[in-house]
């Protein structure tokens, strides 16, 4: 029996965890599998393991692993492939298929923009930057990279430029020294599903600067695009499944 686990990322602030386990209902309602259940990778519970536990208790006998995340970094790439190595070999006779992060996506970019209309409508020579979570794989720094210059191109801004809160660099902190915001519209973009301390931490960097010049948007969040393209990848997972390719 097919089942489906979403691996959230989880987070220390208790609305972070609410906000995914609400989204991911949305999602599970647009999915049609019997057994769908929802894990965290680190600081919530239930755990992958508990994750895959439940699956199998449930009846699963192939299960597909979702990763809730934006871009494929060592979550992705290392951490949960080896939580899968180790349920694997406990249950030997249940078959894992394994799928891609959200990634670069048009809707994504879709969303961005709604983002900062959100906040004001920019001019022709507005500006933007996108914050990353960070990550010491160079991958994410070229997706990203790829997600501003697709930003600027659809929507026509002077520029769209990248930082990370912490990793390989620019940071923050670094992009903050370097500002010459004059009299140009900087709108900033969290570029995360969810802020929390994050986004404190943003807002304390940013005191001190010209609010009227710069402006804070929301996060990317759980909108009904990242939900799109979120269902698009289960889709893609299933049929890997269907075409009998692990």
């Amino acid at each position: 029996m097919q089942a489906i686990l979403y691996i959230a990322h989880g987070s220390r602030v208790k609305a972070g965890v609410e906000q995914a386990v609400t989204f991911l209902q949305g999602v599970q309602q647009a999915v049609h599998v019997s057994i769908q259940e929802i894990c965290f990778l680190e600081l919530a519970t239930p755990t992958i393991a508990e994750g895959i536990e439940s699956c199998i208790r449930k009846g699963a006998t192939t299960i597909a692993v979702v990763p809730i995340l934006l871009l494929a970094a060592q979550h992705a790439k290392q951490d949960i492939p080896i939580e899968i190595a180790k349920a694997q070999k406990q249950y030997p006779y249940v078959k894992f298929t394994y799928g891609e992060p959200l990634g670069i996506h048009e809707r994504l970019i879709d969303t961005l923009q709604a983002r900062i209309i959100e906040k004001q409508q920019p001019n022709r020579n507005a500006r933007v930057l996108l914050i990353g979570r960070g990550s010491s794989d160079p991958s994410v720094k070229r997706d990203l990279a790829k997600i501003a210059a697709r930003l600027r191109t659809k929507y026509n801004y002077h520029s769209v430029e990248t930082c990370f809160l912490y990793g390989m660099g620019p940071t923050f902190e670094d992009w903050l020294q370097q500002a010459k915001v004059e009299q140009q519209q900087v709108f900033i973009v969290p570029y995360l599903l969810f802020t929390g301390i994050l986004r404190q931490s943003i807002t304390k960097q940013l005191q001190g600067f010209d609010s009227k010049n710069i402006m804070l948007c929301e996060s990317l969040g759980y909108d009904d695009n990242v939900k799109k393209v979120l269902v698009e990848r289960i889709d893609e997972l299933l049929q890997v499944k269907e075409e009998g390719v692990s």
